[in-house]
This record gives structure tokens, C-alpha cells and sequence, in this order.
């Protein structure tokens, strides 16, 4: 017997329809240098219009890829919506990657369109011959900025289309958006994301006891947005019809993002350790007050002790979170549950939390891959998986991160505790086996960094004659 419930589509579509229909007058926000570009969210979807349009007349078709090489402003938005809402497939790039590594992934994806910033176009000048599948550069300028001749300008093509635009039916399976793994050793790999997995990581979002985000918000995302998706951010700003305040190219520069956070009134900030450790910094020497802010969801590495016991003090509370690009990204989030009080409480916080609804994991013996218990002592590898996890590559690239039950290693070795708590240990190309006995490299990083003379360090393993390595 089936259920006779509505065959909905699980698209960003829906997205896009509340943030006209039920949010048109709140705001997206973007540092300039003077004043801050400001426009409604109805006034977005209108340009979302002109946007698709101009990528029909410069031969974007269905499931063609549109790639961004930008910072976190309001039209790199327009293209987190505009491009899969038409059917296409936006591709962020990582500005911070070698130009080789560029060129590799540009050729992997098979880019057709790349939409670049003005202030960004020394590196696709790095690119010049190595960009076969591009057929046109567009730039995003700024006042005072002209467009290189050869190249497309942004607001020109949006200018010279209608309002009127009739978004086509997406098989909410189909692509959405494309990012690619750091390659450090080996090649970048591309994670497609679909309509399906980036709406079911918006609803994960939103929920309680996940990030919990909601109307009344402001949100501040200093992640990148060629980060996993800017961690879902734009997605549930626009879901939950929450404001959106962005840092432009200006995301690691601590002090533009305090006072965007207190000029904007900010409730909910989002971003990596290192920009917070300068952060807190700044607020303990001026005695300044985010009293607005009630969330700062940080990832990417292990939070300090002492980073978050500082953050503390100047009114900001931590939430760490744990995830990759194959997670897109929400894995964990380390929101105590009620039985955690104390000192526990502060424990949990530290660690990388629990599994977020939808998402299961467990944990297999490095070796040999055997499944290991939730007890807090033993660790292995984590492996995760879920409606918004990744299945696999572009290109069928590293089949063996999957396992033949269906589960993805993430690389990352972790113990559990009973009540389902991660706490991620190292990674399993750098723990270290020390006289048979596992070491973790981050126990040992944060118990360098507790000392109060000491930002930050690194421990690995080096070769040793007896005990095979040390740390």
C-alpha cells in the first residue's frame, strides 16, 4: 500500500518562491567601500529574472555548468539561485587554489560560463589558455572598474533582459551545484550537490537544536562561499526568510567583521577558528559588546579551549560544528542536550557534537575496517551517511571513499561516546603510531595551545628508530 501524499519536488524553486511571496521586504547586505549595497529580497528575485535570462541568450542550457570565482556579496547570491533554478549547475571555485589546480578543475567540470570579480581577475589572467570549455568570462565590477576588453559585464547583460522569467520544472535529483575537495597531494574532487540534497540541508538547518535559524535573524556568514556551499547559509537566510549580511572580500579582516556584526545588528555569525581567534582579540582590548549576537557556528578545525573560553567572556557563544564538502557540509553540531551540565556541558561544546537529524555515522578500525563501539574510548575512522551526503565523485573519481554498504569515509578517525557525542581525533593520514600505540596529533595541538602564550601549533609524526614515530 502506498501513501497518498503529494509527489512535491524538492527543488530550490520553493526557496525562491518564499523568499518572494512571504519575505520581499527583507534585506541582503553587502560591505562596500563608503556605504553598503542594500536591496530587498524582492527586488533579488527580480534581478534572479533578468539573471537566468542573460544565461539563456549566452547558451547556458540545462545541466551546463556555471562557474564563480567571487567573494561573499549579493550577486555571487544571485548565482548561488539563479543558475540552478534555471536548470543549470553553479560551480564555485576556490580562489585560494593554485592555478594549476584551477585549470585541473575547470577541465573536470567542463565549465561553460565563468562569472568572476573584478578584483579577482589577476588569477583568470593566470588562466589565459587553460580554460577550454569556457566560452565567455563575465565580469562582476565595481564603480571605477572597467571591463576588460574580450569580457562580459555583469550588470550590462542583466540590464539588457525582461523581468520576466518562467522557471522550468527541475527533477529535484538533478545538479544543483558543484564544489570541489583541496587537492593537496592528489587532485581536487568535485561534489555534486542536487536540488534534493541542498533542500533537505536547508530543513536540517533550520531545525532547533541544529543551527536554528529563523525570520527574526541576521545573519553574518564569514565562511567563503566557495566553501561547501557557503555552509548552507544562503539557502536557509532564504528559507527561514532570515536577513543576510555579507563581508564581501573583506571576510578575513576581523575588525570590518565586527563592525558589520554591531552596525547590522548580526544574531547569528558563521566561520572558521582562525578569524575568531583575532576576533576575540579585538573585543577584549576595546571591551566592545555583540550583545546581539546569540550563535557563532564555527568549523573547519578543532576549536581551542582557550579560544572558546575567551570567546565566552566577551558575550559569544561557540557552536562547533564538524563536516566537509561531502556533507554539504552539516555533519555534527555540538548543541548539549539537557543531561549535559557542568563540566560536561563545557565538554561537549569542544567536541564535534552529535550526528545532525538525517545524518548517521559510525566508526571502522583503521586497518581493518571492523565496526567499533560508542564508548568513548575506542577510535576509528568516520564514516557517514545521508540524504545530503555525497555518493561519490565527479568523474567516478576515488570510487573506494564509499564502501560496498553505502557508507562515505571521510578520512577523519574519531571516537563516540554512548550517547552519540564525536570527538574527532585526527585524520587517518595523520595520526600517529607510536610503539603500536595510536597518538592523536589535535589532542596534542590543543593541549600546546591551552598554554596562554600560544596561538597556534602543529604536531606530526616523524620517523624514529625505535618507536617507528613520534610526535
Amino acid at each position: 500500500m502506498k501513501g497518498l501524499m503529494q509527489d512535491f519536488p524538492l527543488t530550490l524553486h520553493h526557496i525562491l518562491w518564499r523568499m518572494e511571496r512571504l519575505f520581499g521586504a527583507k534585506e541582503i547586505v553587502t560591505w562596500q567601500p563608503g556605504a553598503c549595497h542594500r536591496y530587498t529580497f524582492a527586488e533579488f528575485t527580480v534581478r534572479l529574472r533578468r539573471l537566468a535570462r542573460a544565461l539563456q541568450r549566452l547558451g547556458v542550457g540545462p545541466g551546463d555548468r556555471v562557474a564563480t570565482l567571487a567573494w561573499n556579496g549579493y550577486r555571487h547570491v544571485e548565482l548561488y539561485y539563479g543558475v540552478p533554478c534555471m536548470g543549470a549547475v553553479v560551480h564555485t571555485l576556490n580562489l585560494r587554489l593554485t592555478a594549476d589546480h584551477l585549470e585541473y578543475i575547470m577541465r573536470d567540470a567542463g565549465d561553460q560560463v565563468l562569472v568572476v570579480d573584478v578584483s579577482l581577475l589577476p588569477i583568470v589572467r593566470q588562466l589565459e589558455g587553460r580554460m577550454p570549455s569556457v566560452q565567455h568570462v563575465v565580469v562582476m565590477d565595481e564603480p571605477g572598474s572597467p571591463v576588460p576588453a574580450g569580457m562580459l559585464d555583469y550588470e550590462a547583460l542583466l540590464a539588457a533582459e525582461s523581468d520576466t522569467f518562467d522557471w522550468p520544472t527541475v527533477d529535484e535529483r538533478s545538479a544543483a551545484a558543484m564544489c570541489y575537495t583541496s587537492g593537496t597531494t592528489e587532485n581536487p574532487k568535485g561534489v555534486v550537490y542536487s536540488h534534493r540534497s541542498n533542500f533537505l540541508h536547508t530543513m536540517g538547518l533550520l531545525q532547533v537544536d541544529s543551527v536554528g535559524m529563523r525570520e527574526s535573524d541576521t545573519v553574518l556568514p564569514v565562511v567563503p562561499m566557495f566553501h561547501a556551499n557557503c555552509w548552507g547559509m544562503p539557502y536557509a537566510c532564504g528559507m527561514a526568510g532570515a536577513r543576510m549580511v555579507l563581508p564581501h572580500r573583506q571576510m578575513g579582516d576581523a575588525p570590518t567583521v565586527l563592525k558589520l556584526a554591531a552596525d547590522e545588528r548580526a544574531t547569528v555569525m558563521a566561520g572558521v577558528p582562525t578569524i575568531w581567534m583575532s576576533a576575540v582579540e579585538l573585543l577584549e582590548k576595546s571591551g566592545q559588546v555583540l550583545s546581539d549576537v546569540r550563535s557563532v557556528l564555527c568549523g573547519g578545525s578543532a576549536i581551542p579551549r582557550r579560544l572558546m573560553e575567551r570567546m565566552d567572556r566577551v558575550g559569544l557563544r561557540l557552536v562547533h560544528a564538524w563536516g566537509m564538502t561531502e556533507t554539504s557540509p552539516m555533519g555534527t553540531l555540538a548543541n548539549p542536550r539537557s543531561w549535559h551540565v557542568g563540566e560536561d556541558e563545557f565538554k561537549v561544546r569542544l567536541s564535534q557534537g552529535m550526528p545532525s537529524p538525517g545524518v548517521e555515522l559510525r566508526i571502522a578500525h583503521p586497518e581493518t575496517g571492523v565496526a567499533l563501539p560508542w564508548d568513548g574510548v575506542a577510535f576509528g575512522e568516520l564514516e557517514v551517511r545521508g540524504p545530503w551526503v555525497a555518493a561519490g565523485y565527479h568523474n567516478d573519481a576515488d570510487a573506494g571513499r564509499v564502501t560496498a554498504d553505502g557508507w562515505f569515509r571521510t578520512g577523519d578517525v574519531a571516537s563516540i561516546s554512548p550517547d552519540g557525542c564525536v570527538s574527532i581525533v585526527d585524520r587517518t593520514k595523520d595520526v600517529i603510531k607510536s610503539g603500536g600505540e595510536w597518538i592523536s596529533s589535535v589532542e596534542l595541538e590543543n593541549a600546546i595551545m591551552a598554554h596562554p602564550k600560544v596561538l597556534e601549533a602543529a604536531v606530526v609524526g616523524l620517523p624514529h628508530p625505535r618507536w617507528m614515530e613520534r610526535p
